[in-house]
């Protein structure tokens, strides 16, 4: 008991402290991917033309400063409730399937599985998280105000009245499940296999030896990661646009027209401040899918917006390098 007790204290603990650090840096980096920053003028309804008068941010940790100038230490907490309850779940079953999987086999390993079941159960996991990762894009980036320990209230703010009436349509948004899937077989089916290939030693038990990594093969896999950074960055720029696109009700099925009702609505503000964290693009002209997302970007905001904080997505494959 008083080992379980422990274990269970260090659990919460670590949780604590890992919110503290990821929350901030999630939401600076889902703030600086989301800020629409275009280039030039564009003509408004009736053919005039309006200038761009959004935030110009150009790095990760200025977008950090901008957060805390504007809104202090609680908005680089935004997102902090449906992260917490997100990850409570996961640690639950992460947990219970260790406890059952000991009991019954008197040890734990995860289950191996070739590229296709690692795929399938990548795509599977992401079909589960899908709408709380767009619940969290959207608390961080929306200027209203949200209770912690109000959650419908929360919902009425961050969906639309269809998305609350058909929540089935998030997982519609177009283009958003296109750029998920890309993001998960390239790093399954390419990055993965081609660690196994390249430094087999760390797919094997045991802790691997000097020899195992020779300076050839480490540089070509760096060249890899460099190479996968390139490609994986812009989706997860695209997977971050598409994700705080609302859908609103259309005739025709076509779910991202503007629609007026329950729009009316008047939420608190978050800051009293009157500029705003970040510039959003007019729902009205919502991204038409993956690749008119990409195509639009390009040619509003210049391709250097796709590659937003890619140092951080460069992380990515290097730190899971010495993963199974």
């Amino acid at each position: 008991m008083t080992i379980d007790l422990l274990s269970l204290l260090f659990l919460l603990l670590s949780l604590a402290l890992s919110l503290a650090i990821v929350v901030p840096l999630t939401g600076g980096l889902v703030r600086f991917r989301a800020n629409y920053n275009p280039k030039g003028l564009r003509l408004d309804a009736e053919g005039g033309v309006q200038p761009h008068t959004g935030p110009v941010v150009s790095t990760f940790f200025g977008m950090l400063k901008r957060v805390y100038r504007i809104e202090g230490w609680a908005g680089l907490y935004k997102g902090l409730m449906p992260t917490l309850m997100a990850t409570m779940v996961l640690t639950i079953f992460v947990v219970s399937a260790y406890k059952s999987t000991t009991l019954h086999h008197g040890s734990y390993n995860a289950p191996s599985a070739g590229p296709l079941g690692m795929l399938s159960y990548g795509i599977f996991m992401m079909m589960i998280s899908l709408p709380s990762v767009i619940i969290t894009y959207r608390a961080i980036i929306t200027p209203h105000k949200l209770p912690y320990f109000k959650p419908i209230y929360s919902l009425r703010v961050l969906l639309t009245p269809t998305e609350r009436r058909r929540p089935w349509l998030i997982y519609l948004t177009p283009g958003l499940l296109l750029a998920e899937i890309l993001h998960i077989a390239y790093v399954v089916l390419i990055l993965k296999t081609l660690r196994h290939v390249l430094l087999p030693a760390l797919s094997k038990p045991g802790v691997p030896s000097k020899a195992d990594f020779t300076p050839v093969r480490v540089g070509v896999y760096f060249t890899l990661c460099l190479f996968s950074t390139a490609v994986l960055t812009p989706l997860e720029v695209i997977a971050t646009r598409l994700a705080i696109q609302r859908n609103h009700a259309a005739p025709e099925f076509n779910s991202v027209v503007q629609e007026a009702e329950g729009e009316g609505e008047e939420f608190a503000e978050y800051s009293d401040a009157e500029e705003d964290v970040i510039g959003l693009r007019n729902e009205d002209d919502p991204y038409l899918g993956m690749i008119d997302c990409a195509r639009r970007i390009v040619a509003e905001e210049g391709y250097r917006a796709l590659y937003r904080a890619w140092w951080l997505t460069l992380l990515g494959p290097l730190g899971g390098t010495f993963s199974g």
